[in-house]
């Protein structure tokens, strides 16, 4: 039985997703398909997006060599204010009603690279990264490096096709006041081949939404992760969406749902364990921390006003990761 067949008789569906091709020279039909998707489901999958396998690989490769690690290697990197490094397992409770203790993953965040001497390194989620070794992992800031920079041009050229789906020009989200100067945050992710029970408050990842614009998500072959497209259900109704090798996950962030007036959709999503262990590599994409989000003109009318007061990026996603994660004072109790 495959993975597929094996989610459905566990009782719970798989979600049919379109696939937005990037090497299509139809735009329209490109952005038609990812429109009935965010209106939908807020989630697809993104092929022939440029990156080769090769790298993909590589990049899972060094994840789990990392993640492979002692603690007491890892917690060397345990993560600064800046949203830099290591986050150990239950460091992110995103599902503080339902869960006991938070999130059975660990992570890694990565961000655009800036000198400490550079004005904006005293931004949030800029400002140096924070790096293995060499000698303890040859090669791997090299190869995050790399990655970073072309799932960024990935994105990127998805958020035109949005931009086009909205019935804005493609180049809207390129001004300088959006994504002159983004936050693209890498993050990788491990799972521990836990066997989740949400009857008892124990998930890989807690329901959530993401915070932000896009998500571009690469998984490995093992299924998790599932979307309810209907939070306020009751019961609510969860999917499986399944690793499409090659392919990118994408789906919208809360901050794109803000913009777009509630028209496109910011999804719940959660990651359920079922005992394998299991790797995802996500590039979240913010725009600039000076970057005014309000209702976008296509997406209003008399009938249809304003659901939300403009907020600045930086504002909103501070707001967000502090609800999210451990206070750093816990870890110096802990003497890590």
């Amino acid at each position: 039985m495959d993975d597929a067949n094996a989610v459905e008789a566990a009782g719970v569906p798989t979600s049919a997703l379109n696939r937005i091709d990037l090497s299509s020279s139809d735009i329209q039909q490109s952005a038609s398909l990812l429109k009935q998707a965010c209106l939908d489901s807020g989630f697809f999958y993104v092929i022939n997006h440029g990156i080769s396998q090769d790298l993909m690989e590589e990049v899972f490769a060094q994840s789990r060599r990392f993640f492979g690690l002692p603690l007491s290697e890892k917690m060397k990197l345990l993560r600064n204010e800046q949203y830099r490094g290591y986050t150990p397992l239950f460091d992110e409770v995103l599902d503080a009603a339902n869960q006991i203790q938070g999130d059975y993953k660990e992570g890694y965040y990565i961000g655009t690279e800036v000198p400490e001497d550079d004005p904006d390194a005293q931004k949030p989620h800029l400002g140096p990264n924070l790096w293995p070794s060499e000698e303890l992992l040859p090669r791997w800031r090299q190869t995050m490096e790399i990655f970073h920079s072309q799932a960024l041009n990935v994105v990127k050229v998805v958020a035109r096709i949005i931009a086009l789906a909205l019935d804005l020009e493609a180049d809207f989200f390129d001004k300088p006041e959006i994504l002159s100067k983004p936050i693209p945050i890498l993050r990788l992710l491990h799972y521990e081949g836990l066997i989740s029970d949400p009857s008892k408050g124990i998930y890989g990842a807690g329901a959530h939404s993401d915070f932000g614009f896009i998500t571009l998500l690469a998984t490995d072959d093992v299924p998790g992760l599932q979307i309810c497209k209907n939070k306020d259900a009751k019961p609510q109704a969860w999917e499986y969406v399944q690793p499409l090798k090659g392919a990118f996950i994408v789906n919208l962030g809360d901050m794109l749902e803000r913009w777009s007036n509630c028209i496109f959709r910011s999804t719940l999503h959660r990651v359920i364990g079922n005992g394998q262990e299991r790797y995802s590599i996500a590039l979240f994409l913010e725009p600039n921390h000076e970057c005014l989000v309000e209702c976008l003109p296509t997406c209003m009318s008399e009938e249809n006003p304003p659901k939300f007061p403009p907020i600045l990026c930086q504002t909103y996603l501070a707001q967000r990761y502090g609800d999210t994660h451990a206070d750093l004072d816990v870890y110096i109790k802990e003497g890590v």
